[in-house]
């Protein structure tokens, strides 16, 4: 039997074993063709609430479970991953419309996730701290309890996996929300690799449903994180909810990330950066390239080269055959990205190639002609726009960059001791230099400031230890301490 055989969870959930649930039937399409996938079960609010009390009784086991063994687990987890690529890149394909190169990335990194949280169990995880009473005065980190992650459609797999992992490794039961629209990769997946790998039951908990469901994730009494990752919009709520319930809310949320081109870049590789930050998973990535900013004297030779690799790009159904995009995730999805592109066009910008789609197939745009107050250049448009404007000056592009609520990712392509510059004055959780905007390892820190999250980071040991654990304070006296009541 494959890893991802329908039979094993064709109209369940993942409760720590595959049952039904008590929700409406979830039907999974693939978006390139509208084909169904599989149809599986979906829970209500009240499951999630006894998912959670669940979860928290199967933690206080797993938590004292020896170090070495819940190492051993993440890195069964990943070799799991990597044993079975082809089958799960066949899946990402026909799930998220994504081509097989970023289904690829996707396995690959969920991999690093699990190898990288096997290190998290072994990691000196406390302090020992000066005092001047006649004590041992020490911190150190405890499992928070139960950790709820509920992730996005468009990497579903890493989205999910590196907050589920590390959680995990740290002693904490998850409950795992997956978008409705990817929960095979972005949820399935990762109950039948634990499950596999030997994780006991009730530790990690999937569970489908839609907005009330994630609702109730976040309401549980048992939870003490939330891990989310999506839109600034629907982050702002999380983000209220679970300050109203003094839960920790960890917030990674939108971007409307910036390339910056100096004079002297090498203009046909800084085009190549710009197109593939800007087009590549059809601009679906919360780190994608959704400003270009470009300097007078090279503006017209990049906004040349840009758009000639986007007039290349081959568009269609990456189950189909060879192709550089696939399809927008759904028709709600492609009208916001071609509204946008509307909008920009009639409030005076210039499409140079694209703004035309064939069902779900959105061509690669590049729009010029454009004003810092245009809908294309200020919103996140998570679509395969590039909309490309000139600066006259490093001082403008740095005021450009930094006009922006968002502050993810920035790229700055040019020489590197100008790039050096450029990076000391822009406000974002990553900059990178003569790279593109989309980039993620599983040892880097990750995370944005402004509307881009609350600066949580994940990724490598102490990101992850922060996120995903308590401190207690703790001292121990030789004797009974003298009191004077």
């Amino acid at each position: 039997m494959g890893l991802l055989d329908t039979p094993v969870f064709e109209h369940k959930v993942f409760t720590g074993q595959w049952s039904e649930g008590g929700g409406d039937p979830l039907t999974v399409r693939n978006p390139a063709n509208d084909d169904v996938l599989t149809t599986i079960g979906t829970v209500t609010p009240d499951e999630v609430h006894r998912a959670a009390a669940e979860a928290a009784a199967a933690q206080v086991e797993w938590a004292q479970t020896p170090a070495s063994e819940r190492a051993a687990i993440m890195r069964r987890a990943g070799q799991i991953l990597e044993d079975n690529a082809e089958e799960i890149s066949d899946w990402i394909v026909r799930e998220t419309g994504g081509i097989p190169p970023k289904a690829g990335l996707e396995i690959h990194n969920g991999a690093a996730e699990c190898f990288e949280a096997a290190a998290l169990p072994m990691h000196p995880q406390g302090q020992w701290l000066s005092s001047d009473s006649p004590h041992w005065s020490l911190s150190r980190r405890r499992p928070a309890g139960v950790v709820t992650v509920i992730s996005p459609f468009n990497f579903p797999l890493i989205l999910s996996i590196r907050s589920v992992a590390p959680a995990l490794a740290l002693g904490n039961a998850v409950l795992l929300k997956p978008d409705p629209r990817t929960t095979i990769t972005g949820g399935f997946l990762i109950a039948r690799a634990f499950e596999e790998a030997g994780l006991p039951v009730g530790v990690l908990q999937v569970l489908p449903g839609d907005g009330d469901v994630g609702a109730a994730t976040v309401a549980a009494d048992p939870v003490r994180i939330i891990s989310f990752t999506g839109s600034t919009a629907a982050g702002r709520m999380v983000g209220a909810e679970g300050a109203k319930l003094l839960k920790r809310t960890h917030l990674e949320l939108g971007g409307n990330n910036a390339v910056v081109v100096l004079p002297g870049a090498d203009l046909d590789l800084a085009a190549s950066a710009g197109a593939m930050g800007s087009f590549f998973h059809q601009g679906q990535i919360c780190m994608t390239t959704g400003r270009h900013v470009v300097h007078q004297d090279v503006y017209d030779d990049y906004l040349t080269k840009l758009t000639e690799r986007a007039e290349n790009l081959v568009v269609g159904d990456p189950s189909a055959g060879p192709v550089h995009l696939g399809p927008i995730i759904d028709e709600k999805q492609l009208k916001n990205v071609d509204s946008t592109v509307q909008e920009t066009v009639i409030a005076g910008g210039t499409v140079r190639p694209g703004a035309t789609h064939d069902g779900l197939f959105y061509r690669p745009t590049v729009l010029s002609d454009l004003t810092a107050e245009m809908p294309a250049w200020k919103d996140e448009i998570f679509g395969p726009v590039a909309p490309v404007l000139s600066v006259g000056s490093v001082d403008e592009a740095v005021e450009m960059v930094n006009a922006s609520e968002y502050g993810l990712s920035v790229s700055i392509i040019g020489p590197v001791g100008e790039a050096m510059k450029v990076a000391d004055r822009v406000h974002s959780g990553k900059v990178h230099i003569n790279e593109m905007t989309v980039a993620d390892q599983a040892q880097a820190p990750f995370g944005g400031v402004g509307a881009s999250g609350t600066g949580s980071r994940f990724g490598g040991a102490e990101a992850n230890i922060e996120a995903f654990t308590e401190t207690q304070w703790v001292t121990v006296s030789p004797e009974i301490a003298q009191y004077p009541f």
